[in-house]
């Protein structure tokens, strides 16, 4: 601790100061901090000490950490891990630091809550009630009742959410607890139909200790793989537990941008009735996935069976006996296969392209075992300091962090990997061996973590044609480049969905998706990743090029956590702080 309490307290007498070297002295040659919205008002990078410079003098230094507290200290490997919390104008933080022979390697400041307007808990939690006032003649539900009747009519949301899912929910559970009149919409009957309509067999391929929502973590018998329709129940009861204002069965029509007005108008049917709705900040939550990617194939359209997007697929119950060919390899293909195979099928899959394929077993033993884990909860680690601990890996730094483990994946399941190669399936540890996470990160498809499907693939149960290039659609199946003709009563399309600016391009106009640009990846100038490098996740959970247009989205674990940082940048908006953001990227790249 004596190591990290002298460069902490370094640190803070550095910082305040004028001379933003003095600073940059502390770190290491090789250097990176990432601020989540403490001091930037972004999620942000600085790589390098002249990165670090810039950042520093390009924001106020009100946001400086200050009051700078050590709370734990620990060696491993040569480097010592401290954690701290801090203070700033805006803010108070926590923080972590890697230090290596006495200097900054890797710092992560993050925004806990806003200075001045903390969540209502602990000791600022509501009464609930007003005892000893003979006057009241109205309880909990009355308010409720009339508040929910009046917003988006007579009362006006500050934020529309739109998109119910996991990643909805979990900000509005956010902005209700700071206190931010948000309406969330979304065009299924019920909270978590966005699960119960999918296919049969399936279920989270994240483990339980991963996917907690804000504020209520899953109970301890909670089953470590959440089935569809579990996780579905959950979702609905976790929007009536958290008194979330959410409109089922409303479609997002259009909205547009009053520039002067600094307001969106926004155009929803609800319930078959068009309601014009005026909130000033429009999140997009329609998940990292924008709108489905339909490919154009020749004879589509003289095809007599049935064709469906992997989005669409009901379930494999209604093809017993039929035949099917799914295009595409990654998960929700694999999945699909599966669910195909076990209604009793005769299904074919088509590989187009390498796929990433991890054990989930492995995958949870090495790569999310040491934070998310009954061993890591054991260890002291809970999900939240679990999510920042991630959160302190730089990007630039994760794929040599994350291919150490992959790289005991390989060696440890090389028997299963083999086996895949043999039935002639096309493998992939992503461009540098960096495995899952990154290709996520990257481009958000290309793997499948594996749940039973590949044992089927790699036995033959699913028929697997690899590499597979498709000539055109006929009236009874596919035809390859090839000649071979494979009859199909079912093709079902597992090709992947665009970036989420599409949504914006549907629902308020070109132009504004083009402004914003892609969403996700990294610039990693990796496949499906072009560069430059960001350094951060495009357009995710930060200002955008748009005013008052934000995206929300990714797994639950990221959704949870990064829910968090987002709920604060439009609190301090609504409560009209000063939100100086610093280095909002340029638009490179429009989808």
């Amino acid at each position: 601790m004596n190591t990290a309490q002298q460069w902490l307290s370094a640190f803070e007498q550095a910082l305040g100061g004028d001379d933003a070297a003095k600073v940059t002295d502390l770190f290491d040659q090789e250097c990176y901090w990432r601020d989540l919205v403490s001091l930037t008002w972004n999620l942000h990078t600085a790589e390098g000490a002249e990165q670090i410079q810039d950042m520093l003098e390009g924001t106020p230094k009100g946001l400086r950490p200050r009051n700078i507290r050590a709370t734990e200290a620990a060696d491993a490997d040569a480097v010592i891990e401290a954690w701290f919390e801090f203070d700033n104008d805006a803010f108070t933080g926590k923080g972590l630091v890697r230090l290596r022979d006495g200097k900054a390697w890797t710092l992560l400041t993050t925004s806990q809550e806003l200075a001045d307007f903390p969540e209502k808990k602990g000791t600022l939690r509501p009464l609930g009630a007003e005892h000893g006032n003979p006057h009241q003649d109205k309880n909990w539900l009355d308010h409720q009742t009339e508040r929910q009747a009046r917003l988006g009519y007579e009362d006006q949301p500050y934020v529309v959410v739109v998109g119910g899912g996991q990643g909805g929910i979990g900000l509005g559970a956010r902005l209700k607890q700071l206190g931010v009149p948000t309406l969330i919409i979304d065009k299924h009957p019920r909270p978590g139909d966005q699960w119960r309509g999918r296919y049969h067999s399936l279920c989270l391929h994240d483990p339980v200790w991963y996917d907690h929502l804000p504020y209520l973590p899953f109970p301890a018998n909670w089953p470590v793989f959440t089935p569809k329709d579990k996780i579905g129940d959950w979702l609905e009861s976790y929007t009536k537990i958290m008194e979330l204002d959410y409109w089922s069965n409303t479609e997002c029509v259009s909205a547009d941008y009053d520039e002067d007005a600094q307001h969106w108008t926004v155009n929803v049917m609800r319930d078959g009735q068009p309601v014009t709705l005026k909130p000033t900040q429009l999140v997009l939550a329609t998940g990292m996935s924008g709108v489905p990617n339909m490919p154009s194939i020749p004879g589509m359209e003289t095809f007599k069976g049935e064709i469906q997007h992997s989005s669409q697929h009901p379930g494999g119950d209604a093809y017993a006996g039929k035949k099917a060919v799914v295009v595409g390899s990654n998960n929700s293909a694999h999945d699909i296969c599966a669910d195909l195979w076990r209604a009793g099928a005769d299904v074919t899959m088509l590989q187009r392209s390498t796929t990433h394929i991890v054990r989930s077993q492995s995958l949870m033993t090495e790569v999310l075992g040491p934070l998310y884990s009954e061993e890591a909860i054991a260890n002291g680690i809970d999900h939240d300091k679990a999510d920042l601990i991630f959160a302190s890996i730089p990007y630039k730094v994760l794929p040599g962090v994350q291919k150490q483990a992959f790289d005991v994946i390989r060696d440890n399941d090389k028997e299963f990997y083999d086996d895949l190669e043999k039935a002639g399936f096309m493998l992939d540890f992503g461009d540098d061996d960096s495995g899952l996470f990154l290709k996520y990160l990257r481009r958000g498809s290309g793997y499948y973590i594996d749940i039973g499907a590949s044992d089927l693939v790699a036995k033959g149960e699913i028929k697997l044609v690899a590499p597979a290039v498709i000539d055109h659609i006929d009236e009874t199946g596919v035809v390859l480049d090839d000649g071979r003709h494979l009859d199909a009563d079912l093709i079902v399309l597992a090709t992947g969905y665009g970036s989420m600016n599409g949504w914006a391009a549907k629902l308020i106009s070109q132009d504004v998706a083009d402004k914003v640009g892609k969403c996700w990846g990294l610039g990693s100038d990796t496949t499906k990743d072009p560069g430059p490098w960001m350094g951060e996740l495009r357009n995710m959970w930060k200002p955008t090029k748009q005013d008052n247009l934000w995206f929300h989205g990714g797994n639950l674990h990221q959704s949870r956590h990064y829910s968090r940082y987002l709920s604060m940048q439009l609190k301090a908006r609504m409560e009209g702080l000063d939100t100086p953001v610093y280095a909002i990227p340029e638009t490179v790249h429009l989808s």
